[in-house]
């Protein structure tokens, strides 16, 4: 009999909605062809802004057609988003969570960076540029951080611990690994978790604008020509299991979740440290018993800033050395948006994909090298590549760090 690892993480399902349109398959055939879900802003007040491009969900998208008339008042599009990736996620797994008591055995955590942001724009309006006195009464329910983890608790029957987790652009990972951590105690069986955003409001939008961070052409990770961010939205959802549930039941192992890293940097609360996404990626290794030998593929956080793209470029270097030229990285941010707190969650369906058909997506809109960027960033046209095992970086404003090392299964 084959050893159970007990320490291994099977992810036994996976479900998403983004720019590609509704499923991980959608979202994963995309990134593999090297196409673009960036499009003109789709916003009644559009023209009110300089930056008039992100990643939407298409808006062939119909909630009326995935949710029941009573659920549909309760949830903001973060929850809509967050409840339709869990459905494919939990239907592809094959569980059945009325059996055997295992509703109680299974959690769910979700992370999102700011939870039900066209609720809170769409009720201040009202309040604010309107006058009412009255806001809608289910305001509260659809706007909290957990309403997303709480829909898919409920919608499933899942009992175990349900939580939010936000940390930004790290949201996602942080929650797969507070999911992760929980199964490795014992604490459950199952997990569902995953990441959702729905941050396209006018005023979300105003204030990425006042940063100074948004490109307003596209982004171009990596490339000495990029000029910045593009904002994005969507979800995933997977559902963990341990190792030994799993095999138990003969599920379909989609791959391996075999270690965590986490870390602040504890400096600037933008500023990124290479030190901190350095130690993040550090443990990552360390908790999966892999050499940086093992790794062939790092989905890098990638946004296309000024500030991080040569910083995550520095930590890379630093954690793998000799061995750094030799991997393949690659920021699908470039074709996804960057999508907040969902980020990681997008990114993990590409993680997957890449082990399963062995193709790196790339790094599209890199046309201008960089000396300060020197790695293989898979520029422009996807790669067949064998993956054994990769890194997915997330790395947040407030020096908030949190990478995912998944393996073939």
């Amino acid at each position: 009999m084959t050893e159970v690892d007990n320490r291994a993480i099977a992810i036994t399902g996976m479900g998403a909605i983004s720019a590609f349109g509704e499923g991980a398959e959608a979202l994963w055939s995309g990134l593999r062809e090297g196409q673009s879900g960036i499009r003109p802003l789709r916003h009644e007040r559009a023209a009110d802004l300089r930056v008039r491009i992100a990643a939407q969900v298409p808006e062939s998208f119909d909630p009326a057609a995935h949710f029941g008339e009573r659920a549909l008042p309760m949830l903001d599009r973060a929850s809509q988003f967050a409840l339709f990736a869990a459905n494919e996620a939990i239907a592809q797994s094959g569980l059945d969570f009325a059996a055997g008591g295992l509703g109680g055995r299974t959690g769910v955590v979700v992370g999102t960076g700011v939870g039900g942001e066209t609720t809170q724009d769409e009720q201040s309006r009202r309040l604010y540029a309107e006058n009412a006195t009255r806001l809608h009464p289910l305001t509260i329910v659809r706007l909290m951080i957990n309403a997303p983890a709480s829909q898919i608790s409920m919608a499933h029957g899942l009992r175990g611990p349900s939580f939010a987790v936000a940390s930004a652009c790290a949201s996602t990972n942080h929650a797969i690994a507070q999911a992760a951590l929980m199964i490795r105690a014992g604490l459950i069986d199952v997990a569902v978790a995953g990441g959702t955003e729905a941050c396209l409001s006018y005023g979300a939008l105003r204030a990425w604008e006042a940063m100074r961070v948004l490109a307003d052409d596209t982004c171009r990770p990596f490339s000495a020509n990029r000029r910045g961010l593009v904002l994005g939205e969507g979800a995933g959802v997977f559902v963990l299991e341990s190792m030994a549930h799993a095999q138990a039941r003969g599920a379909n192992i989609l791959g391996v979740l075999a270690g965590v890293g986490m870390s602040a940097d504890a400096g600037d609360i933008v500023a990124p440290d290479p030190a901190g996404s350095g130690s993040a990626m550090t443990q990552a290794l360390a908790d999966a018993g892999l050499a940086p030998e093992d790794i062939d593929y790092i989905n890098a956080h990638g946004t296309g800033t000024p500030a991080n793209d040569p910083t995550e470029t520095r930590a890379i270097h630093a954690v793998f050395g000799a061995h750094a030229p030799k991997l393949a990285v690659s920021s699908t941010k470039s074709m996804h948006g960057h999508a907040l707190g969902a980020s990681g969650a997008l990114e993990l369906v590409a993680v997957l994909g890449a082990l399963r058909d062995g193709v790196v997506p790339p790094t599209a809109n890199l046309d201008m090298a960089d000396p300060a960027c020197d790695l293989d960033y898979v520029p422009n046209q996807p790669r067949q590549l064998k993956v054994r095992a990769a890194l997915s970086n997330s790395f947040a404003f407030g020096g908030l760090n949190a990478v995912l090392a998944v393996r073939a299964a």
